[in-house]
C-alpha cells in the first residue's frame, strides 16, 4: 500500500472529505477517477479503507489514493496481469497502476479495469 498519501492530516471519514482535503489542483482528477468507478459500478459500496477511497462489490473491487506525483489505482493482481499490455505506458506494481498527475486521467482504461475486476468477482461466486 502507499507510503505517503497527500491530503488531510487525519484520516478522512468519507470519499467527499478525502477529495476535499486534497490540494485544489488535483481534486478534479480525483473526481474523474471516482466518477469512472461509480459509472461502471454504481451498485458498489463506497467507503474509506486503508485511508483511501474504497469500493466494495461482492468483495474487494478497487481503491484509489493520492500520492506526490500520481494517483494510485489499486486492484487485485490478476486484473493488472490480465491487462499488462494495455498498461505498458504506466508505472505498474503487482496490484496498482500509477496515474501521473501531469497527464490526463485515462477514464476509459479505469472503466475497463474495474469491469474486469467485477467479472472476476462474479466468476468467483
Amino acid at each position: 500500500m502507499p507510503r505517503r498519501r497527500l491530503g488531510a492530516e487525519k484520516p478522512s471519514k468519507s470519499v467527499d472529505a478525502y477529495i476535499s482535503a486534497a490540494p485544489e489542483g488535483v481534486r478534479p482528477k480525483l473526481k474523474e477517477v471516482r466518477a469512472a468507478i461509480r459509472e461502471v459500478a454504481p451498485m458498489a459500496a463506497e467507503s474509506i479503507s486503508y485511508g483511501m477511497p474504497y469500493y466494495s462489490y461482492r468483495g474487494r473491487l478497487a481503491w484509489f489514493g493520492l500520492h506526490r506525483a500520481h494517483i494510485g489505482l489499486y486492484l487485485r493482481p490478476p486484473v493488472i496481469e490480465e491487462h499488462r499490455r494495455e498498461l505498458a505506458g504506466y508505472k505498474v506494481t503487482k496490484s496498482a497502476v500509477h496515474l501521473s498527475l501531469d497527464k490526463k486521467i485515462p477514464v476509459t482504461l479505469i472503466k475497463k479495469l474495474v469491469r474486469a475486476r467485477m467479472k472476476m468477482i462474479e466468476g468467483e461466486r
